[in-house]
C-alpha cells in the first residue's frame, strides 16, 4: 500500500484502538490528520512556500493541549524512516513524544528520557499524559488549570507558537513562578496570548490565596492605545468584569483592570492611586511592552511593580535580550518562550520586507551654508558642515524634507492607497512632512482631506480618530501618516505596506518596533510583504547588528530593492511655526536624491552597497555566461516562466528594471541582456514588427489562424511575454471572441498544432 492507503487502513485503526478519537470532542483525546503547523514562507509577489505539516497531531485535549506527533510511512517502508521528521516537528511544537509508523510497527522517541523504543501498539492517552504529568510534577489541581480550554468563540484557534506560549506561562504560574517573561515578535499576537492565559485562569478560578473566587488581574502599559485596544477587543469576552482605572478613581469590585502606569503610579506631588489597593490585591499583573522602562531600576513605574510584589508578574516584549533590554531580562528572568521575527517570517505568519536605501545630497555630502547666510528668523548660520544627525535637531532644512517627500510620493504613484507610516525626528518635523506630502498629493487630498495626517502625542482625540481610521483595513480616508515616536509600537494596522524612516534611530529596540508596524500579514487585502524606505541609513547599522533576528523577503539574503528616481526639493515658502530652542530654519536651496542602492548581506555578515542595476547585472552574469545561453532558455515558455519566478524571489523584475532604464516598452529579455551583456535595447514593438515584415510565418495558416496568432503578437507587444502563455492567452480578447478553447483548437486542427505554432512564434520573436 502507498502512504495514503496505509494511513486509512492501518494507522487510523491503530490510533483508535489505543483510545485516540478522530472526533472534535474537546473533552476526549483525539488525533488530527495532516495538521498544518506553519503557513508557508512568503516569497516574491506573495507566493507562499511549502508549509510544514505533520501527518498526525495527537491531542490530550483538542485543540487546547497537543501531546505528540506521528509521522506516517507506507507499509513497505521501515517505521523509523519518518522518525527524524517527527522529532523535528515535536521539537518545534515543544512536545515530548514523537512517533513514526508504517501501520505495523511504531518507533517512539521520548524527549523526557532520550530513549528510542519500538512498539506494536500505540500508547494510550492516559499513559502519555501520566508520563508527562510525572515529569512536570503537576498536581491534580494544576492539571485542571493546564488542561482548561481556550476561548474559541471568535472562531480562531491559537497558532502553534501561541499555544506553546500560553501553556508555558500557565505551567510556570501553577508552579508558583512569580516573574515570567514572554518574548514574541511584533505582530505575532502577544495580546491574544495574554487573553487566553487570563481566560484559562479565570475559568478555573485560580488565585494566589486558593480562595473559591476568580483572580484579580491588572493589565498595565504606558500608552493609551495599548490599554484601550486590548480591553475593547481581545478581552471583550470578559464583559462587565473589565474596568479601566483612570482619573484617580479607585474601584475594587471588578475582576480585570486596565491602566496606564501614568494613571496609577507616583507622580510629582501625587503618591499614586495604586497605594489605595492592598499589596496582595492582584493575583496577576500583565506588563505589556515591558522593555520600555517598567522594569528599569531608574523608572518611577518600577515602584508599582515592587509595591505589588506578591502578584505573579508577566512581562511581554517583542525585543530579545540586548544591552538596552538587559534590565528587563534581569527583572523578569529568561523568557519561558521566545518567538522571533525571523521565525515568524520563516513560518509565513509575518510579512517579509524589502528595503530601499535612499540618501539626499544633504545626507550623502553634508550641507554647508553660504558665508553670512541667515536662517528664516535672521540668525546667522554658523559656517560648518551639517550632517544627518543635525537635520531637524539643530538645523531644519526644508528642501531636504521636500526631497524626501517628493521621492516618497513618486514611490506611491503605483499604489497610492498603500498605507504608509513616515517616522520623523520630532512633532514639528512630522507637521512639516505632513504639509509637504499633502500638497504633493492634492488629487487624493481633494477626495479625502485626511489622506495625509500627522498623528503625534499633541493630536489628542483628533489624532485618535485618524489613527482608528488608519488602522481600519476598509477605510481609505487616512493613508499616509507622519509621526515621531507615537506609532513606534502598539499600533495594529494590518495593511501597512510602507515604513519610511526619515530620522536617525539609535536604539535597536526602537528600530525593531518601527519596522514591526509592517510585519502583519493581511491576505484578504493582498498584503503579504512591506517596504522599508530608509532615508537616513538607520537600517544599514541595525541590520548589521548580530542581535538583529529579522530576515528579508529575498532568499539570498539581499536586503533591498530600489530605483534611481531623482527628486528635487526647493524651498516653496515656509510653514508658520515658531523657532524652538537653538534650531535654525533654512527654507531655500536645492536638495536632490543623490543615491539609491541595494544592501547585500554576505555570508560573513559584511555588507555591500550596490545600485539596482549593478545588483541585476551581478545576478544575471552569475546565472548565464552569454546572451545566447539566456536566449535559448528564454524562448521556451516553461523555462522562461521559471527564470522570471526565480529572479522575482530575489527582488528582480522586468517592470522595476524598465523604470530604472527609463525604457518601458522593452522586453524583459532585452533589459536583462542590455544590463548584463551590453546588448542594444529594443522595444517589443520592434521585435513584433520584424516577425510581421521579415518572415513568412503567418502565410502557412488559415485566415482565422493568422488572426489568432496576430492577436497573440499584438498582446505581446502591449503587455509582454506573459501574453504568449497557452492556454491562458486564449481567454483574452480578441482571441476569446472566437469562442471556447475547443473551438479555437479546431482552427489549428488540434492542441499540438497550436502549441507548435506558438512555440515557433516565440522563437521568431526572440531570434529577430
Amino acid at each position: 500500500m502507498n502512504e495514503a492507503e496505509t494511513r486509512i487502513k492501518n494507522i487510523d485503526p491503530l490510533l483508535k484502538e489505543a483510545g485516540w478519537s478522530d472526533s472534535n470532542n474537546p473533552n476526549e483525546p483525539s488525533f488530527v490528520r495532516e495538521h498544518y503547523i506553519t503557513a508557508g514562507k512568503i516569497g516574491g509577489k506573495g507566493i507562499r512556500g511549502k508549509a510544514k505539516r505533520a501527518d498526525y497531531l495527537l491531542y490530550y485535549r483538542q485543540p487546547h493541549f497537543p501531546i505528540a506527533v506521528v509521522e506516517a510511512k507506507a507499509n513497505y517502508k521501515l517505521p523509523s524512516d519518518g522518525l527524524q521528521q517527527a522529532k523535528t516537528y515535536a521539537e518545534m511544537l515543544e512536545l515530548k513524544f514523537a512517533y513514526s509508523t508504517n501501520g505495523e510497527l511504531l518507533v517512539e522517541f521520548d524527549f523526557i528520557t532520550g530513549i528510542e523504543s519500538t512498539f506494536y501498539e500505540m500508547p494510550q492517552p492516559s499513559e502519555l499524559w501520566q508520563r508527562l504529568k510525572t515529569h512536570e510534577g503537576f498536581t491534580s489541581q494544576q492539571e485542571d488549570i493546564i488542561l482548561s480550554p481556550f476561548d474559541l468563540t471568535g472562531g480562531k484557534t491559537p497558532r502553534y507558537y501561541q499555544q506553546i506560549a500560553i501553556n508555558n506561562v500557565i505551567s510556570a504560574i501553577v508552579k508558583d513562578q512569580r516573574r515570567i517573561l514572554l518574548t514574541m515578535a511584533t505582530g505575532t499576537g502577544k495580546t491574544t496570548t495574554a487573553f487566553q492565559i487570563c481566560w484559562k485562569l479565570w475559568q478555573q478560578r485560580w488565585n494566589l490565596k486558593t480562595d473559591p473566587r476568580r483572580p484579580k488581574i491588572l493589565y498595565l502599559s504606558d500608552r493609551r492605545i495599548l490599554v484601550d485596544d486590548p480591553m475593547n477587543k481581545e478581552f471583550a469576552a470578559f464583559g462587565d468584569a473589565r474596568h479601566r482605572l483612570e482619573h484617580g478613581e479607585v474601584v475594587k469590585s471588578r475582576g480585570i483592570y486596565f491602566a496606564l502606569y501614568q494613571s496609577i503610579g507616583p507622580r510629582e506631588n501625587n503618591p499614586g492611586i495604586y497605594r489605595e489597593y492592598a499589596k496582595d490585591f492582584f493575583d496577576l499583573i500583565i506588563v505589556d511592552e515591558c522593555h520600555r522602562g517598567s522594569a528599569q531600576d531608574e523608572s518611577v513605574w518600577r515602584s508599582v511593580l515592587e509595591y505589588f510584589e506578591p502578584a505573579v508578574q508577566l512581562g511581554m516584549t517583542a525585543t530579545p535580550l540586548h544591552e538596552e533590554t538587559r534590565n528587563t531580562y534581569q527583572y523578569f528572568d529568561n523568557p519561558v518562550y521566545t518567538y522571533s521575527l525571523k521565525q515568524g517570517i520563516e513560518d509565513g505568519f509575518l510579512a517579509p520586507y524589502r528595503v530601499r536605501h535612499v540618501l539626499t545630497t544633504a545626507d550623502a555630502e553634508g550641507w554647508q551654508p553660504d558665508p553670512g547666510q541667515t536662517d528664516r528668523h535672521g540668525k546667522i548660520i554658523p559656517e560648518k558642515q551639517y550632517n544627518t544627525e543635525d537635520f531637524e535637531n539643530t538645523l531644519v532644512l526644508r528642501p531636504r524634507t521636500e526631497a524626501i517627500a517628493e521621492h516618497l510620493t513618486g514611490l506611491l504613484e503605483s499604489d497610492p492607497y498603500a498605507k504608509t507610516i513616515v517616522f520623523c525626528v520630532d512633532q514639528e518635523h512630522a507637521g512639516t512632512m505632513r504639509e509637504i506630502l499633502s500638497n504633493l498629493n492634492t488629487e487624493h487630498v481633494q477626495r479625502y482631506p485626511d489622506y495625509v495626517s500627522r498623528i503625534t502625542a499633541d493630536e489628542g482625540d483628533f489624532g485618535r480618530d485618524r489613527l482608528s481610521r488608519f488602522q481600519d483595513i476598509e477605510d481609505d480616508s487616512v493613508i499616509i501618516v507622519t509621526t515621531s515616536k507615537l506609532l513606534t509600537t502598539g499600533v495594529d494596522a494590518p495593511t501597512v505596506k510602507n515604513i519610511a524612516i526619515a530620522r536617525g534611530v539609535g536604539s535597536m529596540v526602537e528600530f525593531k518596533q518601527m519596522i514591526g508596524r509592517g510585519t502583519r500579514v493581511c491576505e484578504e487585502y493582498d498584503k503579504f510583504t512591506f517596504n522599508i524606505i530608509d532615508y537616513t541609513g538607520a537600517s544599514f547599522k541595525h541590520f548589521a547588528d548580530p542581535d538583529f533576528d529579522g530576515e528579508p523577503i529575498d532568499e539570498d539574503e539581499e536586503l533591498i530593492e530600489t530605483s534611481d528616481r531623482q527628486s528635487k526639493g526647493r524651498g516653496k515658502g515656509s510653514i508658520v511655526q515658531p523657532s524652538k530652542g537653538r534650531k535654525l530654519y533654512v527654507d531655500e536651496g536645492e536638495v536632490t536624491i543623490a543615491e539609491e542602492g541595494v544592501f547585500i548581506l554576505n555570508p560573513d555578515g559584511s555588507q555591500q552597497h550596490k545600485t539596482y542595476i549593478e545588483y541585476v547585472r551581478g545576478h544575471i552574469l552569475s546565472l548565464y555566461e552569454s546572451e545566447s545561453e539566456l536566449r535559448e532558455k528564454w524562448i521556451n515558455q516553461q523555462s522562461r516562466s521559471e527564470i522570471i519566478a526565480d529572479l522575482e524571489k530575489i527582488g528582480i523584475d522586468g517592470e522595476q528594471l524598465a523604470k530604472e532604464l527609463q525604457f518601458p516598452g522593452a522586453d524583459t529579455f532585452d533589459l536583462f541582456c542590455h544590463v548584463a551583456f551590453g546588448a542594444d535595447l529594443q522595444t517589443r514593438e520592434e521585435r513584433a514588427q520584424r516577425v510581421r515584415t521579415e518572415t513568412d510565418f503567418f502565410n502557412q495558416y488559415t485566415v482565422n489562424g493568422q488572426f489568432v496568432l496576430g492577436a497573440l503578437l499584438d498582446n505581446y507587444t502591449q503587455h509582454g511575454p506573459e501574453e504568449l502563455t497557452i492556454p491562458d492567452a486564449l481567454h483574452v480578447p480578441p482571441i476569446s471572441e472566437f469562442g471556447n478553447i475547443p473551438e479555437i483548437l479546431r482552427i489549428f486542427e488540434g492542441a499540438e498544432q497550436l502549441r507548435n505554432a506558438v512555440a515557433e512564434l516565440q522563437k521568431l520573436i526572440y531570434e529577430a
